[in-house]
């Protein structure tokens, strides 16, 4: 499996290799105001809560708030981001890994992994490759914990969008997973985690 998905990506990336440079951004209009504020907030970060509630999210600024929330959900094992686990061997009574083993995919009931942005106008948590450890321990487990430096909160999505760089891969995630495409009924976490939490460090 591991050897042909190198397989794959060492055919893409020798076919990118001649490219004289990467296509060029779209130019859009950056007053494009895509979520206005649902009232009047202290902070970035209390509209993010807000915003991220709103979006079927869940927010959490504390450790032992997080461990109820994870135990209530019967999620005490999962994978963690090895950059973050120092911060999150405190969670009690919940223990993870730190290196993604594929063969577990149906055990790990959670992943913790680094957020690079969040963006307070919607709620959305912004997943650049460069900054995540494991993109599988991301999206695969039921809950993803995203851990959001509140220095990383922006504003808009044009100032999240400034923050690109060079990444090749940028995921946007406003909520759990949806889709409404059978039968026009919503249904989360079908793509992806169901219980989508932003944790926020101080």
């Amino acid at each position: 499996m591991s050897s042909d998905r190198e397989k794959i990506f060492s055919a893409i990336r020798a076919a990118l290799d001649p490219l004289p440079k990467r296509t060029a951004k779209p130019e859009w209009k950056r007053e494009l105001i895509v979520c206005n504020p649902s009232g009047e907030f202290s902070s970035l970060k209390e509209q993010l809560a807000d915003k991220l509630a709103f979006a079927s999210s869940r927010y959490c600024d504390s450790f032992d708030q997080l461990a109820e929330t994870l135990k209530a959900e019967n999620s005490t094992f999962g994978y963690c981001d090895p950059e973050l686990a120092p911060l999150f061997e405190k969670l009690d009574g919940i223990t993870f890994e730190t290196e993604y083993d594929v063969a577990k995919v149906n055990e790990y009931t959670f992943g913790i992994t680094k957020a690079s942005a969040a963006i307070a106008e919607s709620g959305t948590i912004v997943l650049k490759d460069g900054d995540t450890s494991s993109r599988m321990g991301a999206l695969t487990p039921w809950i993803h914990i995203a851990a959001i430096k509140e220095s990383d909160i922006v504003a808009t999505i044009p100032e999240a969008i400034d923050r690109f760089g060079d990444d090749p891969s940028i995921v946007f995630c406003t909520g759990p997973s949806k889709t409404a495409d059978v039968e026009g009924i919503l249904i989360e976490g079908v793509h992806g985690p169901g219980i989508q939490i932003g944790f926020i460090l101080s």
